[in-house]
């Protein structure tokens, strides 16, 4: 019996490690994707500002889409939008498991806390059931970068102290997902090992060399990418 696998490509710096080599098997991506992936099966996205870019036309994100709680919010609270969108929609994905909440309980904090690629990883592993999930450009999980490739078309504070807030936040997420999915191997695809989060035997990375000059994405001092040195994939 062939291996399921799913590959889901965040918006780290470390993404174009996918375009490695040819990746076969079913792929998620997260926001909007340093390069395209035509083969893709859906993009998921869970923030509203996202969602009023999309409507205001200034982000343009090609294929389906798999949507989270406030995207949904959003959706109800803009039914003519909606209804011109509504044929992109693969499905709402509203789960939040109970480790993304805050001490207090607070369901408005436990869906900012549960991001982009843990919504990705979890919807993959309920829905698809897969042995194996490769991870590409989750930065955050091995070095204290926060950026993402989506800071091009959507400002994010990416101060210090909000990386700390958001690396305190996430990373402990991830120890609680990866053990919730036991039976399923996490891959995780970067430039070196160390990780900054606890995790058992069926998480493990993948090394590769570190990515030439020109193919690194640089950040100004207001920590939006400059892609001015990009000239080779």
């Amino acid at each position: 019996m062939a291996k399921r696998v799913v590959h889901i490509i965040g918006n780290g710096d470390n993404a174009s490690l996918y375009g490695r080599r040819e990746r076969k098997g079913l792929k998620i991506a997260c926001n909007q994707t340093p390069f395209p992936i035509p083969d893709k099966y859906a993009t998921v996205m869970v923030d509203f500002k996202f969602m009023d870019a999309l409507m205001k036309g200034s982000v343009i994100v090609d294929g389906q889409w798999v949507c989270g709680f406030r995207p949904k919010k959003w959706m109800d609270d803009h039914p003519n939008w909606y209804m011109k969108v509504a044929h992109k929609i693969k499905t709402f994905y509203t789960t939040l498991p109970k480790y993304a909440l805050p001490a207090n309980g607070s369901h408005g904090q436990g869906y900012t806390n549960f991001n982009c690629g843990h919504v990705a990883t979890h919807y993959a592993c309920t829905t698809f059931k897969p042995d194996e999930v490769h991870m590409y450009g989750f930065d955050s999980i091995f070095d204290f970068n926060m950026k993402s490739f989506s800071d091009l078309v959507l400002r994010s504070d990416r101060g210090n102290m909000n990386n700390n807030r958001l690396a305190n936040n996430w990373r402990p997420i991830w120890t609680h997902l990866w053990n919730e999915f036991k039976n399923v191997k996490f891959i995780l695809h970067h430039t070196h090992d160390k990780f900054k989060v606890k995790h058992g035997d069926n998480v493990i990375c993948e090394v590769y060399p570190s990515l030439k000059e020109t193919q690194q994405i640089k950040f100004d001092k207001e920590g939006l990418p400059d892609m001015s040195n990009i000239t080779d994939a």
